[in-house]
């Protein structure tokens, strides 16, 4: 792939280019957006499209009695959809890193090398035709996470003190995501002891699903929903994200928007058909989803750093996007198991409005990352409170972000409101059919619902913090706008932002479906929701209006507060001594957890895996090497350079083997 050719050049030998390589690195970008836009098309037009058939090709990889291995690519619908996104945002971003990491100088070489790869992985994850493939570019999205959220943990802009913690950030994002990555691999084994295949067109075929054991077949699902985990920072491994703000905002922007976190949502969609086996594990997803969505929420709503602000928002909008996932394959499920007449189309509008809401979230999370990074840029802070005023001196970056804030709170008619108001629909629905755990479900659209009021109003908290008001300390000395390399990628979001949603009512709904046949086989795009349907859907249902004025009380109550200063933020937080506030900025005192973890159950194992290593490895090692020395020490002693010595002993060894076979004789063993 392109940007694994340009990791390479720029890796090795990015110093002898101007800008370390940062040409060859956006160039790289640019080509393989333009490659996923050529191979959409032909896909999306073709035949294969049109039986709702996947392009497979591969080659054998291993082979070991039935088991084979392969290495190959696999398009359908929902890879075209994830490519093109991907890599049309990270080409934005790769061009806003132009202006933001100008300043790098020899550094970099390194950024551009590590971002290339970065892309690369996620293109490849997405193009993968097996498990084992996706999980090896997964694990290599989590090498550059861990290296580029500690990019600058030598010698920190801010001094040593941001330093240790850039590394520190680096080293929990690494070790967090990789318990997600052990419940990924341990999946794979289920999987292939199941299949004896990990390629997509066999253990995605239901005639195999339905002659595989169910038990393992959940369990598989159950390890790969571990993953998820893991790597889209749910409930409860969340908490390393907002620490990975340590890295440049560009990183943050490629992480948060189109890369990393997506892989887990991706992963959950990818692998439907083994999800939807049952029941329980799709109201699992659900509640993990919407749990972490509220969680996430509430911990936005005091931060005073505008990168972690967006961050607890980047978990919240995930929570969302795993909810309707696992709300739409509950129902799906329910008609597999128990033959429940309620799915029908509006089975299907879970996965539909999960992977809407992921490609709408790219946009205007892109476009907020990269707005906070204008601010940085020009500010030299990420502190809200040292902010405000500056709609005057960036214009262009205020807007842009007023627009991507409208579009996460699901302001009418911007991007996230479709999305956003089709996952609500979703999780809605089990308790409108009346299934079993429809009671459940109505409990988790009340989180979603009090999660949308509590987005809108810590969105335009941090809009109305930064913009508005007068202007404080580092804003005074704002020197102004970004340079255009950074302005005109923000402006480009700004429009998907506001417009991308409309998609929905052009064709993206048969897109990015996913539908099980009358044969029971299943597929991904194809017959999907009608515009019709989907617009009568949203105008017709009361939810639509509940939760379209919980966004607007959002903003108003932020706009009251931080804007026109009529209601003191004070009250609510008592100067920082109230209960909550202190419970939200410890952040649910899951950093504390998380340490005695390490601290009691982490460091006992490791202390006795020392243990066995030292007295029984070790000693066995040891003991085995004394007995070779000691022997030959003994043996040693017999080697007197005497003729009549080593006669002796001949002789004794004559002696003794004619006696051996006497007692043989007289015992009759012979």
């Amino acid at each position: 792939m392109i940007p694994l050719l340009a990791f390479v050049v720029v890796g090795f030998f990015g110093n002898k280019f101007k800008g370390g390589g940062t040409a060859i690195a956006v160039l790289s970008a640019v080509a393989a957006f333009a490659l996923s836009g050529v191979v959409s098309y032909a896909y999306l037009t073709g035949d294969l499209y049109s039986t709702s058939q996947p392009y497979v090709a591969s080659i054998k990889w291993l082979a070991f009695g039935s088991y084979e291995l392969n290495f190959g690519i696999y398009i359908d619908s929902l890879t075209c959809v994830m490519m093109l996104f991907s890599s049309f945002i990270s080409m934005l971003i790769f061009v806003y890193s132009i202006g933001y990491m100008g300043g790098e100088g020899k550094k970099k070489r390194r950024y551009y090398a590590e971002i290339s790869l970065f892309l690369a992985g996620m293109l490849g994850l997405v193009l993968s035709s097996n498990f084992l493939e996706m999980f090896i570019f997964w694990e290599i999205m989590g090498v550059c996470s861990y290296l580029l959220i500690g990019f600058w943990s030598y010698k920190h802009p801010e001094g040593d003190e941001a330093s240790m913690k850039a590394a520190s950030a680096a080293k929990k994002a690494f070790l967090v995501t990789r318990l997600g990555d052990v419940c990924f691999m341990a999946g794979l084994f289920v999987l292939l002891w199941t299949f004896t295949s990990l390629d997509f067109t066999v253990v995605f075929d239901a005639a195999n699903i339905a002659s595989a054991e169910t038990g393992m077949v959940i369990l598989g699902a159950l390890l790969l929903f571990g993953g998820v985990i893991g790597k889209s920072a749910q409930f409860p491994l969340q908490d390393w994200l907002p620490d990975a703000m340590a890295g440049p905002t560009t990183v943050s922007a490629l992480i948060h928007a189109a890369t990393m976190v997506k892989a887990g949502v991706y992963l959950i969609a990818r692998s439907y058909p083994l999800f939807i086996q049952n029941a329980d594990v799709m109201l699992l997803v659900a509640i993990i989803g919407a749990v972490t969505a509220f969680i996430a929420a509430t911990m936005a709503l005091n931060n005073m750093n505008i990168k972690r602000v967006l961050a607890y928002s980047t978990i919240s909008q995930l929570g969302y996007m795993v909810m309707a996932l696992g709300a739409g394959g509950y129902l799906i499920a329910m008609e597999m198991q128990h033959g429940v007449p309620t799915a029908g189309i509006l089975a299907t509008v879970g996965f539909t409005a999960g992977v809407f809401h992921m490609m709408n979230h790219a946009f205007f999370k892109a476009l907020l990352f990269m707005g906070a990074g204008s601010v940085i840029h020009a500010t030299g802070t990420e502190d809200m409170r040292k902010m405000g005023g500056l709609s005057k001196k960036m214009r262009k970056t205020s807007w842009t972000m007023l627009i991507g804030c409208l579009s996460i709170a699901g302001f009418p008619l911007f991007s996230g409101f479709w999305s956003k108001d089709m996952i609500l629909e979703a999780t809605m629905e089990p308790s409108i059919a009346g299934l079993a755990a429809g009671d459940i479900f109505l409990f988790l659209f009340a989180l979603a619902a009090i999660t949308a009021f509590l987005t809108a109003f810590y969105m335009f908290r941090m809009w109305f913090m930064t913009f508005h008001g007068k202007p404080k300390d580092e804003s005074i000395h704002c020197h102004g706008e970004s340079p255009k390399s950074m302005t005109i990628p923000l402006i480009i979001l700004s429009i998907f932002a506001l417009g991308s949603g409309f998609l929905i009512f052009f064709g993206l709904g048969d897109i990015i479906t996913f539908n099980v046949s009358g044969s029971g086989a299943y597929y991904f795009g194809g017959d999907g929701h009608t515009p019709a349907h989907i617009f009568d859907a949203i105008v017709t249902n009361i939810w639509t209006y509940v939760t379209m004025g919980l966004a607007l009380i959002g903003i108003l109550l932020a706009y009251l507060m931080y804007a026109r200063s009529l209601i003191n933020p004070a009250r609510f937080n008592a100067n920082g001594r109230s209960r909550v506030y202190r419970f939200l900025n410890a952040r649910y005192f899951f950093p504390e957890l998380y340490d005695q973890i390490a601290l009691k159950l982490g460091f006992g194992v490791a202390k006795g895996i020392d243990y066995l290593d030292k007295n029984l490895i070790d000693g066995t090692v040891n003991g085995i090497s004394n007995a070779v020395v000691g022997g030959s020490g003994a043996l040693r002693k017999i080697q007197t350079g005497h003729v009549r010595d080593y006669v002796s002993l001949i002789a004794l060894g004559v002696i003794a083997i004619m006696a051996i076979l006497a007692l043989l004789v007289f015992s009759g063993g012979i």
